[in-house]
């Protein structure tokens, strides 16, 4: 008696990977870029001088401007070369905080991958970058018209402007969340601990003063908070790196 079998024959299947470009040599996964905390040196040094140009815009708090705004337009003219160097500053600055934001979220992420300080570093400097970008915003409508000298811009609408720039470019309050952020990370060991002290010191300062009637002054806190933090994950953080 004879059976057949019905049973289909094997096949053997070779897999081969073509690489789209064979000229290029895959990153190892180890190896990432600091370009990132760069940014954010870059963002903090920005802050910083924010905090100074605007300050030398400082008409509308001289004592003979005590009770008055008569006088405020045309002594304003003299700051309008700091007024453009305010602006293209702060701006910058905003704009680097953004890549700086992204950067420490990923870098967090790796390894908090199921908590929320991640996100709240990401929206609390996201949004730092947006109040910047709004205190830079009335630039425009008068450093022009101060820099061309036509003393077309009304004494009360200079020193609300002066007043603007004064004090809602310092608010940096949202910053300190990420300071705060990173130390709960620091305490899991996911970044150096250095960092997440820092982080605490400076970064709950600057909510505190923020949350006080003082917070204009968050502005230097956390300038200086976010330099010493992007200067540490650009020179250091090897252990993560490597």
């Amino acid at each position: 008696m004879t059976t057949t079998s019905t049973h289909p024959p094997a096949h053997t299947r070779v897999h081969t990977d073509n690489p789209v470009r064979a000229d290029l040599t895959p990153v190892p996964a180890g190896r990432t870029s600091r370009r990132w905390a760069v940014a954010g040196l870059g963002a903090g040094l920005a802050g910083v001088a924010t905090i100074v140009t605007s300050s030398m815009v400082d008409v509308v708090y001289r004592e003979e401007f005590a009770g008055t705004t008569a006088g405020v337009s045309e002594a304003l003219q003299d700051k309008a070369g700091v007024m453009f160097a305010f602006h293209s500053i702060t701006t910058l600055g905003a704009l680097l905080m953004v890549v700086f934001a992204a950067g420490l979220f990923r870098r967090m992420r790796a390894v908090s991958p199921d908590g929320l300080a991640p996100v709240v570093a990401l929206a609390g400097l996201a949004g730092t970058a947006v109040v910047s970008v709004l205190g830079a915003g009335l630039d425009t409508e008068f450093m022009m018209p101060f820099a061309q000298g036509d003393g077309i811009i009304d004494d009360s609408n200079a020193a609300m402007y002066n007043h603007w720039i004064g004090t809602i470019p310092w608010c940096w309050v949202l910053a300190g969340l990420a300071g705060l952020a990173l130390h709960v990370v620091a305490r899991a060991g996911g970044v150096p601990r250095w960092i997440g002290r820092v982080g605490l010191v400076l970064g709950g300062l600057t909510v505190l003063l923020g949350v006080s009637p003082l917070e204009y002054l968050a502005g230097m806190t956390g300038a200086i908070w976010l330099v010493v933090t992007a200067a540490g994950f650009t020179f250091g953080d090897r252990a993560f790196r490597s």
